[in-house]
């Protein structure tokens, strides 16, 4: 991170053992916090209040060694010359609470995500920011932080209303909501400087401009600092006079749950952090990157990582054009072109749409066959969800047409110019990485198309074309496995060995290798008939998910689909979901070992799957 520049990164990681020791000051026994924590896969959600006790409870030897890697992560910021961002308590409490201070104004928040509104892990409880209780609890958390870490840059984060409504919304109200989360920080730390995500203000109608005002300047100037957290794509400090004089970060958000799909918006980020910072009457005070998760699209992340030192907007073409040098470690003419084609397609997306990825491969569809429509999927822009919460709402309907926003046989042109150049680039890293992720990338959007196909096929009546078509289908997820194979980077293996190696026993190994497998594939509750809310929401295109696991799973619907062509009955939805989720369960619950080195040569393998599925093809082009 400091080598690219990044001076205020997050420092979350070991807070559950600071809540362990600040609770105890409140009566809170550990137990009680066997329901309140979530488990390693999932602190994300159970820090934000959507989720409380689902993969836990955490081992108090998690609690402990996270600590001190926390601490030795602080050491290295501070060496480093960075400064951590601390979190600050944003009102979440375990139920144990309301026992013990009964007359404080604690709330059960509603369902979020969950099957069966099931009372073990949903529903989580907020303690209001204008209980004094709330003030008391903010400064333990403060100061025990301080007595652990023995220094502070100052700078907190806290997001209490991020995706959780306030109940009233007179502005005096949420200043005074505002103003008591502020004290909470300041009564333990008197120097303290509030991080905040702007994002609420992006997608909840609630926070119309005197609300958003209200919250803004219920903190002294200077002392709430605001992520713009969605800029390249809708940015809020163009249409909130500057978030009203508060100083805020340009950020990056680019990617949802650490989906691997080529896609960005390279313009965007090479003129919208300048655009922000010279406009008239700016706050702008940095640029940053709030991605949810990493790993991707590596060309995003490196120009993005420079707009903190552009003082002039970035010619991109001429840009992309070096970016191929440095990747790669020499000029190669056909390469340069190949990225050219992709700054025009896949990293040129301007229809407003949050990416995430809904390719049929790693987010099948759960829905008659019947009533897919053949044609909307051939192919268009769809939607404009702008708040997490609509993408996670959208993965709930009964089919997404996958994103699509650029000429795939633009891409496979881009594929071929990067095969041609094989020989030249072959011994580099970075190259075959790129190669199998675009070969990738061109492949699923076949995939795509091949499903729609074998839609229209079930739809005619066609049995032999479904059995030929979806034998096809089942055959091209084998051979992406493949490929994917070919490199360290989308491996499943390094994901759940490095989850494994934190494990103090066997049963702890157990239990975090569920977290992993969980995370990325059906989450979080499923009943035997009816699946996870959540489920793919981590899609991965990792070598060993699409063999064991995604494989698996559309060769179970197509099943269905053969019978019910052949009995003349329809479609036995119920029973497809139940075999669905007890693969899904026993997957889960697997304990089977994974490669974590590749294997096979990319340039081989991409060359024979682009003469198999690609060359000349023409006919699922948008």
């Amino acid at each position: 991170m400091a080598l690219q520049g990044i001076n205020l990164p997050l420092a979350f990681t070991g807070q559950e053992a600071i809540w362990q020791k600040v609770f105890q000051k409140f009566n809170i026994s550990n137990s009680d916090l066997d329901d309140f924590f979530g488990g390693p896969g999932f602190l994300a959600w159970s820090r934000m209040s959507n989720l409380h006790g689902w993969g836990g409870p955490l081992p108090q030897s998690w609690l402990d060694q996270q600590l001190v890697l926390q601490k030795k992560i602080l050491v290295r910021i501070y060496e480093l010359g960075m400064n951590p961002v601390l979190p600050a308590f944003s009102g979440n409490v375990p139920a144990a609470l309301q026992n013990v201070f009964p007359s404080a104004k604690i709330t059960q928040l509603g369902n979020w995500f969950s099957v069966k509104s099931d009372p073990r892990w949903c529903c989580t409880y907020l303690l209001d920011a204008t209980d004094p209780l709330f003030i008391e609890i903010g400064r333990a958390f403060i100061e025990q932080q301080l007595k652990e870490y023995g220094r502070t840059s100052h700078i907190y984060n806290c997001d209490t209303f991020d995706e959780n409504t306030p109940p009233v919304d007179s502005p005096e109200y949420i200043s005074s909501l505002g103003a008591a989360i502020y004290s909470g920080m300041q009564s333990g730390d008197s120097d303290a400087v509030w991080l905040m995500q702007g994002w609420l203000f992006s997608y909840d109608p609630f926070w119309r401009p005197p609300q958003m005002k209200a919250l803004l300047n219920s903190v002294p100037l200077g002392k709430l600092v605001v992520l713009d957290l969605f800029a390249e794509v809708k940015p809020i400090w163009s249409t909130s006079k500057q978030f009203y004089g508060v100083p805020y970060i340009w950020c990056m958000l680019h990617n949802f749950a650490g989906n691997i799909e080529m896609y960005g918006i390279l313009d965007s980020i090479a003129f919208g952090p300048v655009e922000a910072r010279t406009s008239e009457n700016t706050t702008m005070v940095g640029v940053g990157m709030s991605m949810e998760g990493i790993e991707q699209n590596p060309v995003v992340y490196d120009l993005m990582s420079e707009m903190a030192f552009q003082h002039e907007k970035v010619d991109v073409k001429a840009w992309i054009n070096q970016y191929s040098v440095r990747r790669y470690g020499r000029s190669v003419p056909a390469i340069q072109d190949a990225w050219n084609v992709l700054y025009h397609t896949v990293y040129n997306c301007t229809d407003g749409a949050t990416d995430k990825n809904r390719d049929v491969i790693v987010a099948f569809p759960d829905v008659d066959p019947s009533i897919i429509s053949v044609t909307e999927g051939k192919y268009q822009n769809y939607g404009k969800p702008v708040s997490k919460e609509a993408v996670l709402k959208s993965e709930t309907s009964s089919y997404d047409h996958p994103h699509l926003w650029y000429s795939t046989s633009e891409v496979i042109r881009a594929l071929e110019l990067f095969i041609a150049s094989g020989n030249e680039l072959s011994a580099s890293n970075t190259y075959r990485y790129d190669l199998i992720d675009l070969t990738r990338q061109a492949l699923a959007k076949y995939a795509n198309e091949l499903f729609l196909n074998i839609i229209e096929a079930y739809q005619l009546n066609d049995a032999h074309g479904v059995f030929q078509l979806s034998r096809r289908f089942l055959e091209l997820v084998e051979d992406m496995d493949s490929l994917l194979a070919c490199h360290d980077g989308f491996l499943l293996g390094p994901w759940l060995e490095s989850a494994k190696q934190l494990a103090q026993n066997e049963e702890q190994e157990k239990q975090y290798e569920w977290n992993a497998r969980t995370q990325i594939t059906m989450w979080f509750d499923n009943t035997e008939e009816e699946a996870s809310l959540l489920r793919d929401y981590g899609n991965k295109y990792w070598s060993g998910l699409l063999r064991d696991y995604y494989g698996p799973r559309a060769a179970i619907y197509f099943k269905y689909m053969i019978e019910s062509l052949e009995s003349g009955d329809g479609f036995r939805l119920k029973d497809w979901r139940r075999e669905w989720i007890k693969l899904t369960n026993d997957w889960q619950n697997g304990r089977n070992v994974y490669p974590v080195e590749s294997n096979g040569d990319a340039l081989i393998t991409s060359q024979w799957l682009y003469n198999k599925y690609l060359q000349g093809t023409s006919v699922f082009d948008h």
